[in-house]
């Protein structure tokens, strides 16, 4: 009996979960403008930075545009998307008074937290194929493993997104706000962890401190796994950080989004 009312609790959450992330999709379809964004972003980022490495490094196309994905996609590509586009559904939940609603209806809170992890993760898988089709068509090959390619970009994603609950439920409150702390906070951070610039650029100082930075090692951790002479070894201390980040991420953004629904029922 108790294994019966389980199971039936977990496909409600389950229901709850895809029409959250079904609804987030369709409204990003009508209005179209983010999702373009996303598709036009990361592909004219890919495109510049191997133009650069092609020139500048003296590869071939094929090896500029493959070592060009790992920032690109988890870099920069899902850190907008993901991050951004997060923190900015949650404020305009916020704003239209949706939370409200939500919190009257059978729908249960862990069901719209994952829907959102699902929605992005949806537009983030989408990101992907696209970075790397773009890639593939240029001639490059990705002899690592792939299963642990797609192990960092999940994580990724799942970093991203439990980041965005947490500045998006305690830090933003208005939609102007998104922007000012994806700038303030965000762009630093992608400065520093190699997202635009090869972090073999940097000054000692600065590569001392990029070591403390996630986007750093999600970049490090996918370019190791993506290279022919994939190491264990080498991608580990990465991944380990990451799997640590991602954790303290989605329990942070979690316990975020409980105290803003205690918020909003007190409004």
């Amino acid at each position: 009996m108790y294994g019966q009312a389980r199971q039936q609790r977990l496909w409600r959450d389950w229901l709850g979960m895809t029409a959250i992330a079904q609804r987030i999709l369709l409204e990003m379809w009508r209005r179209k403008v983010s999702l373009i964004c996303w598709v036009v972003f990361p592909a004219s980022i890919l495109i510049v930075n191997s133009l650069i490495l092609t020139e500048r490094s003296q590869l071939s196309t094929a090896a500029a545009f493959a070592q060009s994905v790992p920032p690109c996609l988890v870099g920069t590509a899902l850190f907008f998307s993901c991050l951004g586009g997060s923190i900015a559904t949650i404020v305009a939940e916020r704003e239209q008074r949706t939370l409200k609603q939500l919190m009257i209806s059978p729908l249960q809170g862990i069901a719209y937290f994952l829907g959102i992890f699902l929605a992005y993760g949806a537009i983030g898988l989408g990101q992907t194929l696209l970075v790397y089709a773009i890639a593939a068509f240029t001639g490059s090959e990705f002899k690592g493993s792939l299963p642990l390619s797609l192990l960092i970009i999940s994580l990724s994603m799942m970093a991203y997104v439990g980041a965005g609950f947490c500045i998006g439920a305690k830090l933003a409150r208005r939609t102007e706000d998104v922007n000012a702390l994806i700038a303030a906070l965000g762009v630093p951070v992608l400065l520093l962890g190699g997202a635009f610039i090869p972090i073999e650029f940097f000054p000692e100082a600065l590569r001392q401190v990029a070591r403390y930075n996630p986007i750093y090692h999600m970049i490090e951790a996918l370019t190791v796994a993506s290279a022919p002479t994939f190491s264990r070894d080498a991608v580990a201390p990465h991944l380990w950080f990451l799997v640590g980040f991602t954790g303290l991420m989605v329990g942070a953004g979690w316990l975020a989004y409980r105290q803003m629904l205690s918020s909003e029922r007190r409004l």
